[in-house]
């Protein structure tokens, strides 16, 4: 039986998003689950099998039928060993979660960091492999980031390479609760704006019914920005000022000419948000390195780390 389709699982702080896609480069079916990490790793990985198994029920296929099971992890990740170093997200440290998963499947099992991931979709379907020098930067519970350096993705010496969200970033209205030695995620991550939003309305004694849930989604936000609630507008616009003046300093840095962002927040809130960043950006970067680079939204959406499983499985494919 020819193996024709591909398995990619986009493991989140919140959801595991499980797609199968066919040889046309497809989404024919897809499941989701939320995360639960309060019972550690295994617990986890029980769930992501849980999920393929799904997924493969749904669609009637069967293991000999899929190339590999590719998947995307919020965290540094080596790709060669499966050994997730750090995810905070996800409470992991130091565990294969390759090993883990693999011993639920015959399925070569592939992991990646889940921005490489979306990078590497991003890079291939978007812009059909036309981009030389390119960052990727996703915005939602947390903050993520990937590089593309002359065409290829760049893992970094220790599998590193593109945390942006662990950058020592001044600021305002942080889950630090301190405006100087925090970093970029805490200072501008969707979880930092809920906190500091929550913590705001606290301190003016104001209703605040739609933050008080557990989890606030990036769509309540959004709704909240569409009333011009004067709490939300200002977070969201602090978290739009640190993020262009740090993407501006990154493109000083590296000279990259693409910049794409993604994630939950800039899903919901593009409009509003893009050309805030757009104005940070320009007044932080220097205008020789600045004045070509091509600041976008992803179209793909969540969707991206699913399509780049493509490219991991391709890359796998390569090198049978």
């Amino acid at each position: 039986m020819a193996k024709e389709f591909i398995i990619s699982v986009d493991l989140g702080g919140t959801k595991i998003l499980t797609a199968m896609l066919n040889k046309n480069k497809e989404i024919i079916e897809r499941v989701k689950l939320a995360t639960d990490i309060s019972k550690g790793a295994a617990n986890v990985v029980k769930s992501i099998a849980e999920s393929v198994k799904q997924l493969l029920e749904k669609t009637g296929k069967t293991q000999n039928e899929i190339i590999a099971i590719s998947m995307g992890v919020p965290g540094t990740v080596d790709p060669h060993t499966g050994i997730i170093g750090n995810a905070p997200n996800l409470g992991i440290r130091n565990y294969n979660i390759k090993n883990a998963l693999q011993k639920n499947f015959q399925i070569p099992v592939l992991i990646e960091n889940d921005v490489n991931l979306a990078a590497l979709g991003i890079k291939k379907f978007e812009f059909n492999d036309n981009v030389k020098n390119m960052l990727v930067v996703f915005v939602g519970t947390g903050i993520g980031g990937a590089l593309i350096f002359d065409g290829k993705l760049y893992r970094g010496s220790s599998f590193f390479a593109g945390e942006i969200g662990h950058m020592k970033v001044t600021g305002k209205g942080s889950l630090s609760g301190s405006a100087t030695n925090s970093t970029f995620e805490l200072l501008a991550s969707r979880t930092a704006i809920v906190k500091a939003i929550r913590k705001d309305i606290r301190a003016k004694k104001r209703n605040g019914k739609d933050f008080s849930k557990a989890k606030i989604k990036s769509k309540v936000l959004a709704a909240a920005v569409k009333k011009n609630d004067r709490i939300v507008t200002r977070h969201i616009n602090n978290s739009c000022e640190i993020i262009g003046t740090v993407l501006g300093s990154i493109t000083t840095l590296l000279n990259i000419d693409t910049i794409v962002l993604g994630g939950g927040v800039l899903e919901a809130l593009n409009k509003y948000m893009m050309p805030k960043i757009k104005a940070a950006y320009k007044k932080s970067v220097l205008p020789e390195p600045g004045k070509k680079v091509k600041i976008v939204a992803t179209k793909l959406g969540d969707d991206a780390p699913l399509y780049g499983g493509i490219s991991l499985a391709e890359e796998f494919a390569k090198k049978l």
